[in-house]
């Protein structure tokens, strides 16, 4: 297990990410899922209260409250530490004070919880004074709501003036930072942000980290991208160099008798700064791979050969 940045949250190096709950996998699968990934030793559940407002005939708010119906059949929301994150429900778009207090209700509301672990802003919204977000956030974390913060889709800028001004007014400081960041995604993370998060000690949990399952190696032609919902998220990374990382993944999968989706996490949980990189599933047998990643150690030259082979995405 593993310590979230300075706070008292601990984790599998290893977050569920359940943007597909209530989307392209319907609660009883879900629980299938959350049961197998709990039994597996993950604790990290991260969602959004967007997640999937995006899909046909969803609203926002599926993924949360498969999630509430889970921990409430099994008893056991003492048992994981749930991420959620605010400012891009259609309810409840942007970050001023009161939307943060409703959207963080209806949260717990989904949830059938009294407080929520990891909260994140989604996005930014320049529109509102950081001191106001950070007020409504710091109110949370006093009211209970809320144990810490954290900060998603930001730029490096904005995450220095958030942390000033949490220190300037007192308020809870972030905890964690949340970043796009794989194999063939790393200019997101990698430069000011990773430094921004090991100067302030701020727990790096990156989404994407399978690249939409390119990085499972399932995508190797064009042909191979369906009709599927999900592969054209994948389609993004394709490209020539992206194959040449994969077929790197492949060949130290091959030495390791390992997936290539675990090589591809064991990179990740090599860089400096990251907690857990989150990944979803959309059926138990892709867990297993997932959960072996932790425990996967690559030698120096197979982290540089894969570091190389992603330098020319």
């Amino acid at each position: 297990m593993v310590t979230i940045g300075t706070s008292s949250l601990e984790v599998y190096p290893l977050a569920l990410g359940g943007n597909t709950f209530g989307w392209t996998t319907d609660e009883d699968a879900s629980f299938e899922i959350l049961d197998a990934f709990t039994a597996g030793g993950g604790n990290l559940i991260d969602t959004a209260d967007s997640y999937s407002a995006f899909a046909d005939g969803n609203s926002g708010g599926e993924s949360e409250t498969v999630i509430g119906n889970w921990t409430a059949k099994r008893n056991n929301r003492d048992d994981v530490v749930i991420a959620t994150k605010v400012s891009q429900h259609p309810d409840f778009m942007g970050l001023s004070a009161s939307n943060i207090v409703a959207a963080a209700d209806a949260s717990l509301a989904r949830l059938q919880t009294d407080h929520i672990d990891l909260y994140y802003a989604h996005y930014d919204d320049e529109t509102v004074p950081l001191v106001e977000t950070l007020g409504a956030f710091d109110a949370l974390v006093n009211a209970g709501k809320v144990r810490y913060v954290a900060i998603s889709n930001y730029s490096p800028e904005r995450i220095r003036e958030w942390v000033d001004t949490a220190k300037d007014n007192g308020f809870a400081a972030p905890v964690a930072l949340q970043p796009e960041y794989n194999l063939v995604a790393r200019s997101d993370y990698e430069g000011e942000r990773q430094q921004l998060a090991l100067d302030n000690d701020l727990g790096v949990f990156p989404y994407f980290a399978l690249a939409a399952g390119f990085l499972t190696g399932k995508y190797r032609t064009q042909d191979d991208f369906t009709t599927h919902i999900r592969s054209t998220m994948a389609k993004g990374y394709f490209s020539d160099s992206g194959l040449a990382v994969v077929s790197a993944l492949d060949d130290i999968a091959s030495a390791h008798s390992a997936e290539i989706s675990s090589v591809a996490l064991a990179w990740l949980l090599a860089q400096p700064g990251i907690t857990a990189p989150i990944a979803s599933a959309s059926k138990i047998s892709q867990l297993l791979a997932l959960l072996a990643a932790p425990e996967l150690t690559l030698a120096s030259d197979e982290i540089d050969r894969l570091t190389t082979a992603s330098d020319a995405v």
